[in-house]
């Protein structure tokens, strides 16, 4: 610390030496210094020893060096004025001698430790910005090799996806290719096959027109034969007719005068002996008795043998006959009858069995693939749980009416082996306090059936709706009730099968007995498209082609046979696409419209134009219904 204030005196000296006589107070002969004060480095006067001693001839005076000019006396030739350094030690002295050494020497103090803080302060300063710019140099650095591996890999992937464009856009050429010559083998082979079904058909129908050439000139000999031999046989039989006319004439009168006489002499003797009767019986007072009292009997006999037939066919049907809520069954009515259709069903089962795997065993119902799918499996496991004595699973059909719900029902029951029985919820109510008493005997014939039985409830919503209704009568509260203790457990006799267009209106107990829920949603385009084909093939193109007997053909007039022209199937098509939102019930009314109209027409003939009307007028009549039904409903 000594050092530090000697050095500052020093140099406060030597700026007190430099600066003007101003800087030092001639009255208080005291000098401040306000900062630091650097001291002009001492140049050593030039030695001659450097100077070179021989210089180059010539160039003596370009050589030498210059010398620096020397105003003052006092400095030496190299410029250092020796009277500052006299001054600043002066000042010096007399700040040592002055009273008010020590507070100079305490300013100096605390400004040369000042100094120090900030010297330090700035080399911290230094330090953290060389520490933040190391560090920023490294983050940038860091950025950089990022953002070069980011390109790199963006680089790499858009070479990826160019090599998979390019890739793509030549499997795609290759593809374009093998399609474009795989249509042009597929062309050919259409014409090559148009040719020889042109080259058939002419041949065929040149081979017809002979034929029908031939016949024709066989049935005009035939007629002409027949007209020959029909006019000589009419002749014939005219001239017998007038020979024989007289004679006839005769024996017809007297055969006619012989019947009267023998009738008159019959009823004579037939009242001769009824009367005779009667005289014995009115004049004999016991056979008047014995007479009145048998015919009594009689009565009585005949009135009570029928009234007893009827008490116990009442009785054998109630036992033994099907309920009177079954509107439909593949059972017969009584155990006896239907054994022919049982047998058939039975020898027609393997059959069915083969068309489910064939994929064709649903007839007549046009499904969703995926609905007819769902259904063909629980055909299946409803089979297999009744050969494995397991309990039936219940199942709820919902949808809009005209689905197929019915349809499909049938077929379950028929696919799985179990007889089937179809009743309505409508039926219920009617019935009053007698309905549980038939709810208990439907189940009760149910679980006679061998092979377990379906039981399908149409519209079950209107008895099994909800039991808080206000509308809902006690009946039929009872007749709920009843339903829900017979199904109450899982039963390996009966399959509960319900359909409703309203599933959201069932009792909470009777959705609780449901197992499967399926929806049958309105046909899709392409099921549109097979109803048409189906039903169009039903109601055009095999009406009237059912057998009926020769006796019934004798008294029935021939039903005209209906030609189809042009109708193809991107004509069905179309109008499967119409007829956006029908259902299959709807697309059959269709169908039968159709052949109305044709029946109607002169020519029996359906051609595209008189199709596609129809298909139109009953399109806008749906739409018709819809608006009337919108309407309804907001009102």
């Amino acid at each position: 610390m000594a050092k530090s204030y000697a050095l500052g005196l020093i140099s406060t000296a030597l700026a007190a030496a430099a600066t003007s006589s101003s800087t030092l107070s001639s009255q208080s002969h005291l000098a401040y210094a306000d900062g630091s004060f650097k001291l002009s480095p001492i140049s050593p006067p030039s030695s001659e020893k450097s100077q070179p001693s021989n210089p180059p001839a010539g160039n003596s005076e370009s050589s030498s060096p210059s010398r620096v000019r020397n105003d003052n006396p006092r400095t030496t030739s190299a410029g250092f004025d020796p009277e500052a350094l006299e001054r600043g030690a002066k000042a010096l002295r007399e700040i040592t001698n002055s009273a008010h050494a020590k507070k100079v020497f305490e300013v100096i103090k605390k400004q040369e430790e000042t100094r120090q803080v900030e010297m330090e302060s700035k080399v911290a300063e230094f330090k953290a910005v060389q520490a933040q710019a190391e560090t920023e140099r490294q983050r940038v650095i860091y950025d950089e090799q990022k953002k070069l591996a980011q390109h790199q890999a963006q680089t790499k992937s858009q070479m990826a996806r160019y090599e998979d464009e390019l890739a793509r856009k030549r499997m795609q050429a290759e593809n374009e290719y093998q399609r474009a010559r795989n249509q042009e083998l597929v062309k050919l082979q259409e014409e090559s096959s148009i040719r020889q079904e042109q080259a058939r058909r002419a041949t065929e129908e040149q081979i017809q027109a002979q034929r029908r050439q031939t016949e024709r000139e066989k049935a005009e000999i035939e007629r002409e034969t027949i007209r020959v031999r029909a006019m000589a046989e009419a002749e014939g039989r005219a001239h017998e007719a007038k020979l024989g006319e007289e004679v006839n004439r005769r024996m017809l009168v007297e055969r006619a005068n012989a019947e009267r006489e023998k009738w008159i002499s019959a009823i004579n003797t037939t009242f001769d002996h009824i009367g005779g009767g009667l005289r014995a019986i009115l004049t004999d007072q016991n056979k008047l008795v014995v007479f009145v009292g048998g015919v009594t009997a009689l009565a009585a006999g005949v009135y009570t043998t029928r009234e007893g037939a009827r008490v116990i066919w009442s009785y054998v049907d109630r036992i033994l006959g099907q309920p009177s809520l079954i509107r439909e069954s593949s059972r017969g009515k009584y155990p006896w009858s239907g054994l022919f259709a049982r047998a058939m069903s039975t020898l027609s089962r393997g059959a069915d069995k083969g068309s489910l795997k064939n994929g064709n065993g649903f007839g007549d119902v046009i499904l969703h693939p995926s609905l007819k799918k769902r259904i063909e499996q629980l055909a299946g496991a409803t089979a297999n749980t009744k050969s494995h004595q397991a309990p039936f699973r219940n199942m709820l059909f919902y949808g809009p009416p005209g689905t197929g719900k019915t349809m499909a029902a049938r077929e379950l029951a028929r696919k799985s082996g179990l007889d089937y029985a179809l009743m309505t919820g409508g039926d219920v109510a009617p019935l009053g306090p007698q309905a549980v008493t038939k709810i208990h005997q439907l189940f009760d014939w149910a679980k006679k059936s061998r092979k377990g039985l379906l039981l399908f409830i149409d519209e079950a919503d209107a008895f099994l709706c909800e039991r808080n209704k206000t509308y809902m009568s006690e009946a039929q509260r009872s007749a709920l009730n009843a339903l829900l203790f017979r199904t109450g457990d899982q039963s390996k006799d009966i399959v509960l099968a319900l359909a409703t267009n309203r599933p959201g209106d069932l009792d909470s107990a009777v959705a609780d007995r449901i197992d499967e829920a399926l929806e049958f949603p309105l046909p899709g385009e392409q099921e549109r498209f097979k109803l048409l084909k189906l039903y169009l093939d039903k109601y055009i193109a095999q009406a009237g082609q059912k057998k009926s007997s020769w006796f019934q053909n004798l008294f029935r007039k021939e039903q005209q046979k209906i030609e189809i022209k042009g109708l193809t199937d991107d004509i069905l098509r179309e109008a499967a696409a119409k007829t956006e939102g029908f259902s299959g019930r709807e697309i059959a009314k269709l169908m039968a419209s159709v052949q109305a109209a044709v029946y109607g027409s002169e020519n029996c003939v359906l051609d595209p134009s008189l199709f596609r009307e129809i298909v139109d007028y009953k399109v806008a009549e749906h739409q018709q219904r819809r608006k009337m039904a919108a309407g309804k409903g907001s009102a």
